[in-house]
């Protein structure tokens, strides 16, 4: 990954519905150029996926799990990307094990979320923090 790599990925990061003409213009090359770094970019997985951001006005928390040492924490992940107000699951390093970014109704959405991972076997703390506004980058 190069320089112009890194900079097409910043546009598309900010809105990757960006067509490949404005990003090509923005960094000043082609939109062949632009579209063949984005396909190698996928076939190479650096681009995971595309995504958007939505503000519902529902309750957006983070919810800090902790688990087991003798975990297979990646399972355990895999299992809580699949709850339907999961929007995304990070693996993290730290006090806490994964992290959670959920998008529920109400604040008894994300309680039920709460219980739901606390009824985990292999979950032994959670930590919960709201996220009262967000800005893209």
């Amino acid at each position: 990954m190069d320089d112009l790599d890194r900079q097409i990925l910043d546009i598309l990061r900010r809105d990757a519905r960006t067509p490949y003409t404005e990003i090509a213009d923005e960094v000043e090359t082609s939109e062949g150029t632009v579209r063949n770094r984005v396909e190698r970019m996928m076939d190479d997985d650096i681009i995971e996926r595309f995504t958007i951001s939505t503000r519902t006005g529902n309750v957006k928390a983070m919810l800090e799990i902790g688990v087991a040492v003798d975990v297979d924490t990646k399972a355990v992940s895999e299992r809580m990307a699949e709850w339907e107000e999961v929007d995304f699951v990070w693996m993290v390093s730290g006090e806490q094990d994964i992290v959670l970014v959920v998008d529920a109704a109400d604040t008894r959405g994300v309680n039920d979320l709460i219980t739901q991972a606390r009824d985990q076997e292999e979950v032994v703390s959670t930590k919960t923090r709201l996220i009262l506004d967000e800005e893209l980058g």
